[in-house]
């Protein structure tokens, strides 16, 4: 089996509620700039990150407080990440903060945030 030893996570809130369509347009905001912040400032990481198949997993916290929570741990231990808002042209209001794109980064220090999370 092939060892990843670098991913990206996108962690999402559960009190959304979102639609399938949604949340895939949402992880893909998220991906992108996550990713494109690794590159500005870790550019070992995101490279060695696209060269292994730029693994992602999809989490999931409870609702805004847990995900900005999140948001400022990421940033304590330097992780790329890029927090989502929402315009609000489809399903919720503009200004939603709906999920948080962390890495590509080494597995074990994105773990040590992230690891707990249940799957989405």
């Amino acid at each position: 089996m092939l060892e990843f030893r670098y991913k990206q996570v996108i962690v999402f809130r559960s009190d959304l509620k979102l639609s399938k369509g949604k949340i895939a347009a949402q992880a893909g905001h998220a991906a992108i700039s996550a990713a494109e912040e690794a590159r500005k400032h870790h550019k070992e990481w995101w490279a060695a990150w696209l060269n292994e198949g730029q693994r992602k997993i999809a989490a999931k916290v409870k609702n805004e407080k847990e995900l900005l929570s999140l948001e400022q741990l990421a940033k304590e231990f330097a992780l790329p990440c890029s927090l989502i808002v929402d315009k609000g042209l489809t399903e919720i209001p503009p200004g939603t903060v709906t999920c948080l794109g962390i890495g590509p980064a080494p597995v074990e220090r994105i773990d040590k945030i992230t690891g707990t999370l249940p799957l989405l």
